[in-house]
């Protein structure tokens, strides 16, 4: 007896040796993808604080850089800031961050009914502003800059996660690791990592476990300052949330795309990565933190984000979708109705989305020009590579996803075809196969063409087609 007890204490320690990550990237890199997120597909990023008070920059830029452009002397926001807050500084504005529309419950309940899997907030971005009680921020800046002792004098980080805990919704975080004019960070920047960054991060940890960790900000040093490898070994080892947290690959000027559990392209819809996780994210306009200065034209619509959603999920990708509150607390309404738009779409043909992987091939292409490029990095690649290409240009006419383990395989196009038919080239299907549309479940009949399957569709039903951004084929008992 006692041997067969000391023979399993000895495996459990071996187990447990095995899984111990150490402070190396070849190590690190071993951490898997917790299968929560790689299933959610959709997230929502939420970029909020003192910036949000002014809320302004030209079209085109980062209104969360507003600080930065502020003393850098860009034009725009220097005429914006002196007719609007005269001589008042940057840090003076954190009085109007009030907040006071802000009602977490109403929050999570928009997340959870736009169909997203998870959320990331800003806990602090590069001014330094804390959404939480860090007393780091106050000691290191000399004066009280944190949510709880100025402005909003809210926890919001921690109002917001129990408020999104009460959904199905994963709440996580996104956290600058520079500053760009903390007093420290200024002056000595390995000091400014030992005693500002890391013991902010863990107290964000601690405090409240959240499921994503979500690093910026690290391009001015190298991982070796920001003492990254040691975090996350912590991370992954003794942390509150080793076995479910997701980090990214923003560690150091050299990591991103490199190293770490998810690489996050930003406005590079064109990017994929075929043997790591990945997630893209953009704003619903440009700017992640709000910006008044941009119009409803300056929106993607519904349809072009369902369809940048489709298109990253069938290359094996996630999209975080960006919104940006108001200093009131206010989701701004056109943003709400995009999220309830997205939603809408994915109640009803979102097991094309969850639970999928990508199939043998991600798209199919229609004849033309496969390499269009956008004239520049806002445009609305998807549109242009679906249904309003340039003269002499393919479009993706279907896109691929599959859930591996029930077998169906889902075929997704933009545009209802006039002729009823779907024509799926290289796939030829048997009697074993069950065709349906999603959501009707109408069952299809098709036929063989060579090497290729045609897709008969029924004529098109607004009653049982209510969400028009896209449609999906549903195809059981598929082989990858």
């Amino acid at each position: 007896m006692k041997k067969s007890i000391a023979i399993i204490f000895l495996f459990l320690m071996v187990k447990l040796q095995a899984q111990t990550y150490k402070a190396n990237w070849e190590s690190i890199d071993k951490k898997p993808v917790p299968a929560w997120f790689t299933n959610g597909k959709f997230g929502i990023f939420i970029h909020w604080g003192v910036y949000s008070v002014p809320g302004y920059c030209k079209k085109g830029n980062y209104a969360e850089w507003y600080q930065h452009g502020l003393v850098n002397g860009d034009s725009a926001i220097t005429k914006y800031h002196k007719e609007k807050f005269g001589s008042r500084t940057y840090y003076q504005l954190a009085d109007d961050f009030k907040a006071e529309l802000f009602n977490p419950d109403e929050w999570a309940k928009l997340f959870e009914e736009s169909g997203a899997k998870y959320i990331v907030l800003t806990s602090k971005h590069h001014d330094g502003f804390c959404l939480w009680p860090s007393e780091e921020a106050n000691r290191d800046w000399g004066f009280k800059w944190n949510a709880v002792d100025i402005g909003p004098h809210r926890d919001l980080i921690g109002e917001l996660f129990a408020a999104v805990r009460k959904t199905s919704v994963h709440p996580g975080m996104y956290y600058s690791l520079y500053e760009w004019y903390n007093p420290i960070w200024l002056k000595d920047r390995k000091r400014f990592s030992d005693t500002h960054t890391m013991p902010q991060m863990k107290d964000l940890i601690n405090r409240y476990k959240p499921d994503v960790f979500w690093t910026d900000g690290e391009w001015d040093e190298s991982d070796t300052l920001w003492r990254s490898t040691s975090f996350l070994a912590w991370l992954y080892n003794e942390s509150p949330v080793r076995n479910t947290v997701v980090t990214n690959d923003r560690w150091g000027r050299t990591t991103r795309f490199k190293h770490g559990m998810v690489y996050t392209p930003e406005y590079q819809p064109e990017l994929s990565f075929k043997d790591h996780a990945w997630e893209e994210s953009r704003g619903m306009g440009f700017s992640y933190g709000y910006n008044r200065a941009e119009d409803a034209w300056d929106y993607n619509s519904a349809q072009s984000l369902v369809l940048q959603l489709i298109d990253k999920v069938s290359r094996g990708g996630n999209f975080l979708l960006d919104i940006g509150p108001d200093g009131h607390g206010k989701i701004p309404p056109i943003m709400q109705e995009r999220l309830l738009q997205i939603g809408d779409w994915l109640k009803t043909n979102g097991e094309a989305i969850y639970n999928t992987e990508t199939w043998k091939t991600p798209s199919q292409w229609s004849a033309g020009r496969t390499d269009y490029k956008p004239k520049d990095g806002s445009g609305d690649l998807l549109l242009k590579l679906t249904l309003n290409p340039d003269p002499g240009y393919a479009v993706k006419e279907l896109f691929f996803t599959y859930n591996n383990h029930t077998k169906i395989l889902y075929a997704i196009f933009p545009k209802y075809p006039s002729n009823q038919k779907v024509l799926i080239k290289n796939l030829i299907l048997t009697p074993a196969n069950k065709l349906s549309l999603l959501p009707s479940m109408e069952a299809l009949s098709w036929v063989i063409r060579g090497k290729d399957t045609e897709i008969k569709l029924p004529p098109f039903d607004p009653n049982k087609l209510k969400t028009g951004q896209a449609y999906v084929i549903k195809i059981s008992n598929v082989k990858k």
